[in-house]
């Protein structure tokens, strides 16, 4: 489990493929800040712009380590198939904070920028989501965009999607990877987990309790 609020930025510095056809994955070699991988071991999960993978290979010393991500996922992620910087996020512990929301790691679907411009001091980013997501966003609902826990500000529904802006303080803007973002560009979302539960038990139709069964005289 995440919470959508980024420990680091990192880097995806090396990509090698796994085997020799489109059916094969990645192993991605990524680097990190000084002493960011301290606490981290073998087998542990890091969120890379809020896709949960595991750490198969670890040099704490040289801020390094690689995950292996697959075919699949690769087909289901946006921006984790070649270098370039990418939001990290280290598992929750049961001990932290929950600055953000509750967050699985797992995308649900990709979305294209449409707007990334200045306002004022700060940023808005609008998203064209895909249409099956549509009914899980929300005027100040939580979204996560690869990684980041952020608010919605405007939901707009249109025949090709749901078009949903956010507003990005300065901080967010310096300290995430979302500042290399740009129209045209493919970025993964998460829905609120709390709709996704909510959206199933509206959808299920309820089943009658069945009365305990009488005690004999």
């Amino acid at each position: 489990m995440f919470t959508g609020i980024v420990t680091a930025m990192g880097k995806i510095a090396e990509v090698q493929p796994l085997g020799a056809t489109a059916a094969h994955g990645l192993r991605l070699h990524l680097e990190t800040p000084a002493g960011y991988l301290d606490d981290v071991g073998l087998g542990d999960s890091i969120a890379l712009n809020g896709a949960c993978m595991t750490a198969v290979d670890i040099d704490a010393p040289s801020g390094r380590f690689a995950i292996d991500i697959s075919a699949e996922s690769l087909a289901r992620t946006a921006g984790l198939d070649r270098p370039g910087p990418v939001n990290l996020e280290k598992a929750l512990r049961a001990h932290d904070r929950l600055g953000g929301h509750i967050v699985s790691g797992h995308v649900d679907g990709m979305g294209v920028v449409t707007h990334f411009a200045p306002v004022g001091e700060s940023w808005e980013l609008r998203v064209l989501a895909p249409r099956e997501l549509a009914r899980f966003l929300a005027y100040k609902g939580s979204i996560t965009v690869n990684g980041v826990s952020l608010t919605v500000n405007r939901v707009v529904d249109q025949a090709e999607g749901c078009e949903f802006s956010i507003n990005l303080i300065p901080h967010t803007v310096q300290n995430t990877a979302l500042h290399v973002l740009a129209p045209g560009v493919n970025v993964n979302l998460e829905i609120d987990m709390i709709a996704r539960y909510v959206e199933r038990m509206l959808a299920t139709p309820a089943v009658p309790a069945q009365s305990a069964p009488k005690s004999g005289a």
